[in-house]
């Protein structure tokens, strides 16, 4: 359960998602959105509101005479309770 999320994403939709308490984590592809809640909720110590979740398409990858398809993986775009928020920064 440990690699559940594999890394928050940060481009400029994501980044607009923050100003709605909604946040955007690239997860493993097995994961289901239960688990994915359970895991959120114990290790950012909040309180989930929803899940939206989607596989985005692969994409080609030639290297040489070889074509081949980068690694998938699952996006999830989780929207919090009001009054909480996931620190992805570090004050330091």
């Amino acid at each position: 359960m440990i690699d559940e999320v594999k890394y928050p994403v940060l481009t400029e939709k994501t980044i607009r998602l923050l100003e709605r308490n909604q946040y955007t984590f690239d997860v493993n592809k097995k994961s289901t959105k239960t688990q994915i809640k359970k895991w959120i909720e114990n290790f950012f110590h909040v309180k989930v509101k929803t899940i939206n979740s989607h596989i985005p398409p692969e994409k080609k990858k030639k290297i040489g005479s070889i074509i081949g398809h980068s690694v998938r993986y699952k996006r999830m775009i989780i929207t919090l309770q009001s009054g909480y928020s996931i620190p992805l920064f570090s004050n330091k």
